[in-house]
């Protein structure tokens, strides 16, 4: 449901709806911002680790091309990545390096929620497997589980990447 009260993705005469959009919006941002958070992760994660990383940065960029189209077709000009992000805490080493990667997996996640409640159709479905994606590559990174990814009540941390309350050029 949006902030209107609406749960579709069309206001009047078929016009897309103005949450739906900035929903998809915030999800390209937030992708913006974790494929380049994950150059971080690539570049201090131990090389046992390493292919997880290309993987997730792989998704991410796949994720992110995605909710590119999907703004355009919703009548929306797709918002450029920012220059440079900054990182959520210090990461001087592999250790850091992976709870980042579980913190950007966990701050899109919460994102996806947002475009879930606010579409339908197919763009839903793919929120919805976007947000699933997410908690699955955070539990893998955490190595541990929380009982409703995406939810911000049971997280620690900030506001999601590309999220209105934050700085856009922050993770």
């Amino acid at each position: 449901m949006t902030a209107h009260g609406s749960s579709g993705t069309t206001g009047r005469a078929g016009t897309p709806d103005s949450g739906t959009l900035e929903a998809a919006q915030a999800a390209l941002r937030a992708e913006h911002a974790v494929v380049y958070g994950y150059g971080v992760v690539g570049g201090r994660i131990d090389d046992d680790r390493r292919a997880e990383a290309r993987s997730g940065c792989d998704a991410h960029r796949a994720r992110r091309d995605a909710m590119h189209r999907a703004v355009r077709r919703l009548g929306g000009r797709p918002e450029a990545s920012a220059a440079a992000y900054a990182m959520p805490f210090p990461v001087p080493d592999a250790a850091a390096a992976a709870r980042l990667a579980a913190e950007l997996e966990d701050r899109v996640a919460g994102v996806y929620a947002d475009l879930v409640q606010a579409s339908n159709g197919s763009l839903r479905r793919d929120a919805a497997s976007a947000l699933r994606e997410a908690a699955v590559r955070a539990v893998r990174w955490r190595g541990r589980s929380v009982a409703f990814p995406g939810l911000a009540e049971r997280s620690e941390s900030a506001s999601p990447p590309g999220s209105t309350s934050g700085t856009p050029d922050s993770l």
